[in-house]
C-alpha cells in the first residue's frame, strides 16, 4: 500500500513518501493525501519545520506512478483532474507558512522533482539523482507543475531537463541551483534535521514572514504603501520584544508564534 506518512518530533514534522517496491512513485492516493497533510501542519502552530523524505535508502520519488496513466489520466478530463490534484500538492508545499526541507537520497525523478522543488530548501546525499526524462514517455510536464521548477532553476536549466532528458548527478545539480546543499550520503539525515532545528531556532512568524516577502518580491511589482508597512507588522508581536530581550540579556530566545 502506497502512503504518505507523517512523524512528529518536537516542532518537527516529517513527511515520508511511501510506496514499497515502487521507489516511491507517488500515485493519485499519493498526491492526495501530500495536500491533506500538509494543510493540516500548515495550520499547526506547535509545528516550525517540515522534513520531506522518500522511504528507504534508494529514492526521493522515481515520479510519478505511470501504471496509473493507463486507466487514470487517458482522456483529457482525467488528466485535468489528475494534474489538478498533483498542481494542489505542490501549491500546498509552497504555500505553507513554515519552512520545507527536502531530503533527498537516490532517485528524485519527475514528480519527486516537482515536490523537492517546491520545499524551501533541499539538502541532496552525493549519490542523488535528479531530473524528468518524460520526453521518452511521450507526454509533456503540467505547466502547473513546471512552474516551480522554472521559478526555482530558470528556462535554461528546465530546458535542458526536460528537452534533452538528462539525469543530473548531485553536483550538477547544486551548480545549476536545483539543490541547496551536497553532503556525503552517510551525513544526509544528520544535516537535513540540523537544517530543521537551526530553523526553529528562529522566530516561526518571521520564518513565514520572510517566505511571503520573498515570493511577493519575485513577481516584480513595485511595493504599495501598504505593503511597505506591512512589512513591520513584527514590531506588534512579543516575539521581536522577546528577541530583542534575549540579545541583550545575552540569553537564548524563548519565541511562542505570537
Amino acid at each position: 500500500m502506497s502512503s504518505i506518512d507523517l512523524s512528529i518530533d518536537d516542532e518537527v514534522a516529517t513527511l515520508t513518501l511511501n510506496n514499497p517496491g515502487k521507489l516511491n512513485a507517488i500515485d493519485l492516493s499519493m498526491w492526495r493525501s501530500l495536500s491533506e497533510k500538509m494543510a493540516i501542519l500548515a495550520v499547526d502552530r506547535k509545528i516550525r519545520c517540515i522534513v520531506l523524505r522518500g522511504a528507504g535508502d534508494e529514492a526521493f520519488a522515481a515520479g510519478g506512478d505511470l501504471e496509473e496513466f493507463v486507466s487514470g489520466r487517458a482522456t483529457l478530463e482525467q488528466a485535468l483532474h489528475y494534474h489538478g490534484e498533483v498542481a494542489a500538492a505542490l501549491n500546498a508545499i509552497a504555500d505553507c507558512p513554515q519552512p520545507t526541507v527536502a531530503l533527498i537520497r537516490g532517485a528524485c525523478i519527475g514528480g519527486g522533482l516537482e515536490i523537492a522543488g517546491a520545499c524551501d530548501l533541499r539538502i541532496a546525499g552525493e549519490g542523488a539523482k535528479f531530473g524528468a526524462p518524460i520526453n521518452k514517455l511521450g507526454f509533456s510536464m503540467y505547466p502547473g507543475e513546471m512552474e516551480g521548477l522554472l521559478r526555482l532553476a530558470g528556462p535554461a536549466v528546465v530546458k535542458e531537463i526536460l528537452l534533452e532528458g538528462r539525469i543530473l548527478n548531485a553536483r550538477e545539480a547544486y551548480e545549476k541551483g536545483l539543490v541547496t546543499r551536497v553532503v556525503a550520503d552517510a551525513q544526509l539525515v544528520d544535516e537535513a534535521y540540523a537544517t530543521a532545528r537551526r530553523i526553529c531556532l528562529g522566530a516561526p512568524l518571521v520564518a513565514g514572514w520572510h517566505k511571503q516577502w520573498i515570493r511577493r518580491l519575485l513577481d516584480g511589482r513595485p511595493l504599495s504603501e501598504a505593503e511597505k508597512a506591512e512589512s513591520f507588522a513584527f514590531l506588534a508581536t512579543e516575539d521581536y520584544r522577546e528577541g530583542l530581550a534575549a540579545f541583550l540579556e545575552k540569553r537564548k530566545p524563548q519565541f511562542k508564534a505570537r
